[in-house]
């Protein structure tokens, strides 16, 4: 068995409001919502709604929850708050201890990280305080497990036209072209993250929001649709906030898992189980 994890910042399962709710405009594999309506998943999907906050005080943050994400740990408990961004020293760490991709490659499987960085970015980040590395790039690192260059790997944006107007030579794709070079990269643990519903929701952007949320799930439909008979596809968010655009900031929402060729999902119960569930699934001692 194979997973695959799609994950996209900063969407939770909020009103089915579409004067405030971007994804209640549009029938978006993560357009749920907290009354238990929402768009029917294909190829036998189902959704389970997970806790972003760990009962911690204040909003759920990227760097904490995408931290448990990655090592099925309870950051945000652990380090007692909030930690929004990039991960500090304590959950660097964390990371380089619990990585589940560490964790992975450790116990003989493999693993891939289908974004792709522009050549700059291995020159700059780490080296200069403004370019702080990801949670998910530390994962990665603690395995030793080699991040790829564009346009060997996917663009964060998918479609590529960001890096393009960046000056950045990428090829543009269409979500079937996309989902395609996705499973060409594919290992028995694949990830892909998509960061801009996030941040088009902290500007209260409604058009970049739903840009970037279309764009997603083509791609998200043609994986999914493409999913090979030995692997699961899982989608996976962090914490609200493109989901309310009353705020500038993340909610307290819970977020959607959606999980297509999945076993039992009943046990997971907040974001860090995600990555407890993929050690799980590789069968990977926990």
């Amino acid at each position: 068995m194979r997973v695959a994890l799609l994950f996209i910042d900063g969407v939770g399962i909020g009103k089915k409001d579409p004067t405030s709710n971007p994804l209640a405009r549009a029938e978006l594999l993560v357009s749920q919502f907290d009354d238990g309506t929402g768009t029917a998943l294909p190829h036998g999907g189902r959704l389970r709604a997970l806790d972003a906050t760990f009962e911690v005080t204040g909003r759920p943050q990227s760097a904490t929850n995408q931290t448990a994400i990655y090592t099925g740990e309870p950051a945000p408990k652990l380090l007692g708050r909030h930690l929004l961004g990039y991960p500090n020293a304590a959950l660097a760490e964390l990371i380089a201890q619990r990585s589940i991709v560490k964790r992975l490659v450790a116990a003989g499987r493999s693993a891939s990280f289908a974004n792709g960085f522009p050549a700059i970015y291995f020159e700059v980040v780490g080296k200069h305080r403004h370019f702080k590395p990801s949670a998910s790039t530390l994962a990665f690192r603690a395995a030793q497990v080699a991040l790829k260059v564009l346009p060997e790997g996917l663009p964060a944006d998918i479609d590529g036209a960001r890096a393009r107007a960046r000056g950045f030579e990428v090829p543009g794709r269409t979500a079937a072209e996309a989902a395609h070079a996705f499973w060409a990269l594919a290992e028995d643990f694949t990830l892909f993250e998509h960061f801009a519903a996030d941040e088009a929701g902290h500007e209260q952007d409604a058009e970049a929001v739903s840009h970037a949320l279309a764009t997603f799930d083509a791609f998200a439909r043609a994986v999914v649709a493409s999913r090979p008979s030995d692997a699961q596809v899982l989608v996976v968010s962090d914490h609200g906030n493109a989901e309310d655009l009353t705020t500038r900031s993340h909610t307290l929402n819970r977020v959607p898992l959606l999980a297509f060729g999945a076993s039992d999902l009943e046990g997971l119960q907040n974001v860090a189980d995600v990555g407890r569930y993929v050690l799980a699934q590789l069968e990977v001692p926990q």
